[in-house]
């Protein structure tokens, strides 16, 4: 902390990035970091791999994000070569970085590294990581305290941590909301965020497009297997184009799947045309990081990770279903 606080003593060019298809969590804390950073003197730029949700466009200086595609790259390979530290927000491995993993992998560079995955594999020269956080944003208030600057917390940054908080909580009910948590979004509100604008900014904020896509996946894509108390849903290629599927579209849509009562595990398998990309939520002691981890090329938390599959979708929905089979004693033992 002391060598981390001796760095940003002086002027520095730093570059902060996330993981692809960023969630509120890793935007806001890009985004509020970004922004304490340049309150100290330093040049920032955020840079995100790929396009997020449009409900978190109102962030503070969201406008300012340079985001990734092909005829950007040479750009992004100078802001990385001229950086004087690179900045890893809420994720642990450089894969997780997609088409330009390899930027940032061979850059060289000092690296800060804030998350609260599990197992991280990059090395970094300043590590602050602690999977007991709910939020990589709650980590990043913490460090600002730590590093003495807590008077440098506006409503500004507060805004960016609070949306990450509030999102990877799922709005304060996940298991890794402590009270330390609690704390942290009072401090917040004593600052002046404004919760409620947060809140129904991320929340109720949807298209009509999305509201119809999310009725008929639950209406006839919602498979339940109560012998196994597993609940999933595909979703094909040629569905999200007839709902004109937008990012952001899918967040969340697994969670109404383990909101039935007795399911253990929940998943949404959804055809990306290059692969199926899998998000998977749990309860009790059953790891879906684990699981993810084993089968399908992926990981996160306990009760909440992601995955991929290079087979089709009928494909992975054979495979999964193989796996719960498998793991049906697991399942049915699980304690809430």
């Amino acid at each position: 902390m002391s060598q981390l606080k001796e760095f940003l003593s002086k002027p520095h060019k730093i570059v902060i990035t996330t993981h692809y298809k960023p969630d509120a969590d890793a935007i806001g804390s890009s985004l509020g970091l970004a922004a304490y950073l340049k309150k100290l003197g330093h040049q920032v730029q955020v840079i995100s791999p790929s396009d997020y949700p449009k409900f978190l466009h109102w962030l503070p200086d969201n406008e300012e994000v340079l985001i990734y595609d092909k005829n950007n790259e040479k750009t992004i390979e100078n802001l990385v070569h001229q950086a004087d530290l690179i900045c890893c927000l809420d994720f642990s491995c450089y894969g997780r970085l997609e088409a330009i993993a390899p930027i940032f992998e061979n850059a060289q560079k000092d690296v800060l590294l804030i998350d609260h995955h599990i197992n991280p594999s990059i090395t970094a020269k300043y590590n602050f990581h602690n999977v007991q956080a709910a939020a990589t944003a709650q980590l990043i208030y913490e460090l600002i305290v730590a590093l003495g600057d807590k008077d440098k917390i506006d409503v500004q940054v507060g805004e960016c941590l609070y949306a990450g908080i509030l999102t990877d909580t799922g709005s304060f009910k996940h298991p890794c909301t402590t009270k330390k948590v609690h704390l942290i979004a009072g401090e917040l509100i004593d600052i002046g965020v404004n919760t409620t604008k947060v809140h129904n900014r991320i929340y109720d904020n949807n298209s009509e497009e999305r509201l119809r896509f999310l009725g008929y996946v639950l209406c006839k894509k919602l498979k339940v297997l109560p012998e196994y108390r597993v609940a999933y849903i595909t979703v094909s290629a040629e569905e999200l184009r007839r709902f004109h599927s937008q990012t952001g579209d899918t967040e969340g849509v697994v969670n109404y799947a383990l909101s039935i009562e007795g399911i253990v595990l929940a998943a949404i398998m959804i055809d990306r045309t290059e692969n199926v990309k899998l998000s998977f939520r749990s309860v009790g002691d059953f790891s879906v990081n684990d699981f993810a981890k084993e089968y399908f090329n992926g990981g996160g938390h306990k009760n909440a990770a992601g995955g991929s599959s290079t087979l089709n979708l009928e494909e992975t929905e054979q495979k999964f279903l193989e796996l719960v089979k498998q793991h049906k004693e697991q399942l049915l033992q699980t304690q809430f």
